[in-house]
């Protein structure tokens, strides 16, 4: 049995990465078989036709971020076809969202082989042995999360209601089902069996791939064979911050979540921030530092709105954002669920986060497979260049920031969020709350958060009561209630000679769990 430390989306998701520590697994182990019971057990919120990232630090060596982010697919269909095979949905999840679902609203997807680099990588158990839970949930039928009854009641209809293999699993006599009722996905368990078995080759070039790639076509969907084939993972080297003896390890470009947060810790930290000026009360601190995340949020969002989320040139200006933050001057321009994250680190000092997307799902399930497809390239608040996005074989962006981290003091700690834009906001005021003003990790998710929202170029804070916001330059709209909406941040944390510790976010109804 290991030491391993686990928090996870649900708690039983957390649970299965505890199974996984006690048959002898790492944190990375541990890691992949929870977050592997996530994407199979909150339907809506992610699916094994997911993109992501993981990062991982070793205890010993550097930090490493895998990319299996949604790629652009078309490798070998007529560039008239591109943009092609998906419509327009609206519904009032989160204030109201609009994006493209279907066939052609699919992007190619790489978490699965992510989790298989990752494995291969740095775990100790065999890759057949972490599918055990996630398999036994498929296999028995598992309930209904609340995090995914709270986003089906808005999207079981207009997403999952125009393909029958698509609704069914979801509904009882034409109601979507309630939380806590079982869930049984047809042909599920047979396709993680043969994941298992056979490794992620089956879904990439073997049979998996032969269906999945013949929906597509036979549909007008523009995923071919050669796009599932020629996906690859990327090694990338995670961006770095330092503070306060910690060193944090985050997402890199071409993702955009890492690079804001980063510039967004490097604003909160300078030394000419308003922070200076803030009354010696705590009251005047509150106010103050409640004033100046605000400022933040906007100031960078907005730059990314402006500078990458349309950018040819993402590398140039991730940098140059970067350099803005450093010198403390952003220039203020004016103008969802759909995420699982685990985290885990062992008493060995390897830390593991892990975050996993599907968009708001396509409404696509292949037949045969049991594998609901993600709607990456029709998320329009992130996709904003739209369904053809780019080349085939473009990486498209992401909000994904799973992190690690090391202290001077030899503490090492794993974090990430859900919540489409509002991860990294999330994972500003819990590394604010934990970093700069010492809370305990269960207290810095707990805390109220807020959220700078800027739709059609007009932004708002949105904050959840407790949060004095009187002096923001901003309108505002209060949540009287934590909410869902500020992410579902999850940690861990190991401190030589001290018990490991893990918090999940109460928001979401998340799951921890220590070995």
């Amino acid at each position: 049995m290991s030491r391993v430390a686990i928090a996870s989306s649900t708690q039983l998701s957390a649970d299965a990465g505890g199974e996984i520590a006690r048959a002898g697994g790492n944190a990375v182990d541990a890691a992949i078989a929870a977050s592997l019971v996530a994407i199979t057990t909150e339907p809506g919120i992610c699916s094994l036709g997911c993109g992501g990232f993981i990062t991982i630090w070793p205890s010993q060596g550097r930090p490493v971020t895998f990319d299996g982010n949604i790629e652009m697919p078309g490798r070998g269909i007529a560039p008239e076809r591109l943009g092609t095979g998906a419509w327009e949905v609206t519904m009032d999840y989160g204030g109201g969202v609009s994006t493209f679902v279907g066939h052609g609203s699919v992007g190619t997807p790489g978490g699965l082989g992510a989790y298989d680099k990752a494995s291969s990588s740095y775990g100790h158990l065999p890759w057949k042995e972490l599918f055990g839970p996630a398999l036994y949930s498929a296999s028995q039928g598992f309930p209904l999360s609340p995090a995914s009854h709270n986003y089906l009641q808005y999207s079981h209809d207009c997403v999952y209601g125009w393909l029958p293999q698509s609704y069914k699993p979801l509904h009882t006599n034409g109601r979507l089902k309630s939380v806590g009722d079982p869930v049984v996905v047809d042909r599920l368990a047979e396709s993680l069996e043969a994941i298992a078995s056979q490794g992620v080759d089956t879904f990439y070039r073997g049979d998996l791939a032969k269906l999945i790639a013949a929906d597509s076509e036979a549909n007008s969907g523009v995923m071919t064979a050669k796009d599932l084939a020629e996906y690859e993972v990327v090694s990338r080297t995670p961006l770095g911050f330092e503070h306060n003896g910690w060193t944090l390890a985050t997402n890199p470009e071409p993702a955009v979540g890492g690079v804001s947060l980063v510039a967004m810790l490097e604003l909160l930290t300078h030394p000419d921030n308003a922070l200076k000026r803030a009354k010696d009360s705590q009251e005047g601190w509150s106010k103050a530092l409640t004033t100046l995340i605000a400022d933040i949020q906007h100031r960078v969002l907005m730059h990314r709105l402006r500078h990458l989320d349309y950018s040819n040139t993402l590398a140039e200006d991730t940098q140059a954002l970067l350099t803005l933050a450093l010198s403390g001057s952003v220039p203020l321009a004016r103008p969802a669920p759909s995420t699982v994250h685990t985290s885990a680190v062992d008493r060995n000092g390897l830390a593991c986060s892990i975050t996993m997307s599907s968009g708001y799902g396509a409404g696509v399930m292949p037949p045969g497979t049991g594998i609901w497809m993600n709607n990456c390239l029709g998320e329009i608040e992130l996709n904003r260049k739209g369904l053809n996005a780019g080349p085939p074989g473009m990486r498209l962006a992401s909000n994904m920031a799973p992190t690690t981290g090391r202290h001077s003091d030899g503490r090492v700690l794993s974090i990430g969020s859900p919540g489409a834009d509002r991860i990294t906001s999330a994972l500003l005021c819990t590394l604010n709350n934990f970093m700069r003003e010492g809370l305990s990790l269960d207290r810095s998710i707990a805390r109220p958060r807020l959220h700078v929202e800027i739709n059609d170029g007009d932004p708002r804070i949105a904050y959840e009561r407790g949060l004095d916001v009187s002096d923001v330059s901003l309108p505002t709209r209060e949540f009287a209630e934590p909410s869902m909406f500020f992410g579902g941040v999850g940690a861990t944390l190991h401190t030589p000679g001290s018990d490991l510790v893990a918090a999940a976010d109460p928001r979401r109804s998340g799951g921890h769990c220590v070995v």
